[in-house]
């Protein structure tokens, strides 16, 4: 057995009532639990390219990676376990998704970690169906119900859009700064006060709204975004269309799926896993941008002060300095040799 979240064990203390069951898996999932647990089939949908790329190893065409799962994949489920992500209306926006094609009668098992606000999925779900408590461990809570009415949904009525200067921003439930333009970002792009060119890699773009903005500014700069979330994904191609800009959007695991070289690679990068601090992805985003700049190219980003980046970036570009900062946040940029 792999080893697994306090939510995924919460899970197994009931894995006996799931063995004649067509299970599908889907929501905030940080472990590979469904290649694992004994049930009369299983399939996953997720939202991670990452995920999906370690799931399809031992589960092939039963796992499926995509904003929303669709009628034909799920055919057959009779079992829904969901895992409960930090962003309550990212819940709301997966669950009414789901609960439009899975079928009435359903049985639905919900998860999560009682710090994500996973104790208001009774509120959420109100008028749809009815869940009870149904175990409590390792801070976590699962929560069962029936699917007593299938729900209208239309992506079209989830997307929220607002204004950095001149520049138009849509995003969907659960993608980075949602609502609004983030304190880190905005001091990273005012680091930006000159004209610059050439061709630019946003990874883990979020919304776009980095390299939209910067796009806008500079008619002549190449646009690549990248993220591994299928609602960053989505937005940031919406982003860039209300914009009237060109831009190629690439699903990626940090570089992944990139094959060229830029002038510019920049990212306001995560250090969270749902509610988890990791520092991996940035760790390899610093170490593996000199394969992807090209000479003389630079790699600029915003992280929180207190993250240990400064040693890493020195010793794989052999230099790094900071160009602005905030008592919370600091830019860093490192240039290729």
């Amino acid at each position: 057995m792999s080893v697994l979240t306090p939510a995924s064990e919460v899970i197994l203390r009931h894995h006996e009532q799931f063995s004649s069951h067509h299970l599908l898996f889907a929501g905030d999932l940080q472990d590979n639990l469904a290649t694992e647990i004994e049930a009369a089939s299983v399939r996953v949908h997720t939202n991670q390219y990452h995920l999906w790329q370690s799931l399809i190893r031992q589960l092939g065409d039963s796992a499926q990676f995509g904003l929303v799962a669709d009628s034909a994949f799920i055919k057959g489920c009779d079992t829904l376990i969901y895992y409960w992500p930090k962003s309550k209306q990212e819940a709301r926006f997966q669950l009414r998704s789901l609960f439009s094609i899975l079928p009435i009668g359903t049985d639905i098992f919900i998860v999560g970690e009682n710090r994500s606000g996973v104790r208001s999925v009774d509120k959420l779900m109100e008028g749809i169906t009815t869940f009870h408590k149904i175990d409590t461990a390792r801070r976590c809570s699962l929560f069962y119900g029936q699917l007593k009415n299938q729900v209208q949904f239309d992506q079209n009525n989830w997307w929220n859009s607002y204004q950095v200067g001149d520049t138009t921003i849509n995003t969907l439930p659960g993608v980075f700064s949602q609502d609004d333009l983030d304190v880190g970002s905005r001091l990273l792009l005012s680091t930006f006060d000159a004209p610059i060119s050439g061709s630019l890699l946003d990874i883990a773009c979020g919304s776009g709204v980095l390299a939209t903005v910067l796009g806008k500014k500079n008619p002549d700069l190449t646009l690549t975004l990248s993220d591994v979330n299928a609602a960053a994904i989505t937005s940031s191609k919406a982003t860039l269309k209300a914009n009237k800009l060109e831009g190629n959007v690439v699903t990626s695991n940090v570089y992944s799926a990139i094959e060229e070289k830029f002038d510019w690679i920049i990212s306001n990068p995560p250090f969270h896993d749902g509610l988890k601090t990791t520092l991996t992805v940035t760790e390899d985003m610093i170490r593996m941008a000199p394969s992807y700049l090209k000479s003389g190219g630079q790699f600029r980003i915003v992280a929180n002060a207190f993250l240990p980046y400064p040693s890493l970036l020195d010793k794989t570009f052999g230099n790094h300095k900071v160009i602005a900062q905030t008592g919370k946040f600091k830019v860093y940029q490192a240039t290729k040799r």
